[in-house]
């Protein structure tokens, strides 16, 4: 399988302390790659460096073997933290806005919001969407530039059973598409069922990184390698 996106002891540091420290992942073409650790751990840093939001301080990042340059980020998608909606407008409308600003075909919006269920709602504002639909349009206004590579920072936050099913079953239809996805999240039990592979990040360190073999076992490495960490920090 060839590799998307790779860095090589990525660091991020800040006057208080290390965020990232000595950071190396490989993400292969069309895989979901599951990016786990506690809160705090590092994860939203690290695929804001991905995303050239943030400076790194040292380390590389390559996507498509090549240095990641800043027209590289045009073929990545991202929700970092809460997608960059306007309440005010419609899901069409909030896409109008991003195919003007990119000279993108208009014709894409009504594809990817077909993609992700919200083809039917019409003149209805997005300050008027549940927590759901909210997280499925910033999806969409990931995918509108057709990326190689979308980035979905916890998802999940604050979404109830139905919306964490419906978000689920959206990034394996996804994935079956052949994009590939990195998964950030500190709930196991989501990554575990649909990511390939993992990497666990603690205290900036990467303390692991894995193909998904056996998702029922996910908790027992996770726990374990976390204990680890701490004990090691002793």
């Amino acid at each position: 399988m060839s590799i998307i996106l790779e860095t090589k002891g990525l660091t991020k540091k800040y006057k208080n302390g290390i965020a990232l420290n000595n950071v190396s992942i490989q993400v292969e073409k069309g895989m979901v790659y599951g990016l786990l650790g506690p809160n705090g751990a590092g994860k939203s840093t690290l695929l804001k460096i991905i995303t050239r939001a943030i400076p790194k301080s040292l380390g590389e990042v390559m996507f498509e073997n090549h240095l990641l340059a800043a027209d590289d980020v045009k073929k990545i998608g991202a929700i970092i933290e809460h997608p960059a909606i306007y309440p005010n407008l419609t899901a069409y409308e909030n896409l109008e806005v991003i195919t003007t600003l990119l000279n993108i075909d208009r014709k894409k919006i009504d594809e990817v919001l077909s993609m992700v269920s919200l083809n039917n709602t019409g003149k209805k504002l997005a300050k008027e969407f549940s927590l759901g639909m909210k997280q499925r349009l910033g999806i969409a206004m990931a995918l509108i530039n057709s990326p190689l590579l979308l980035i979905l920072d916890e998802p999940t936050n604050g979404l109830d059973p139905v919306g964490i099913q419906e978000l689920r079953e959206l990034i394996k239809m996804l994935s079956g598409q052949g994009i590939t996805i990195i998964l950030s999240s500190h709930i196991l039990s989501e990554v575990g069922q649909i990511a390939d592979k993992i990497g666990i990040l603690n205290k900036g360190h990467l303390s692991y990184e894995g193909q998904n073999t056996d998702s029922s076992k996910l908790e027992d490495l996770f726990m374990e390698i976390i204990i680890k960490d701490v004990m090691n920090d002793d």
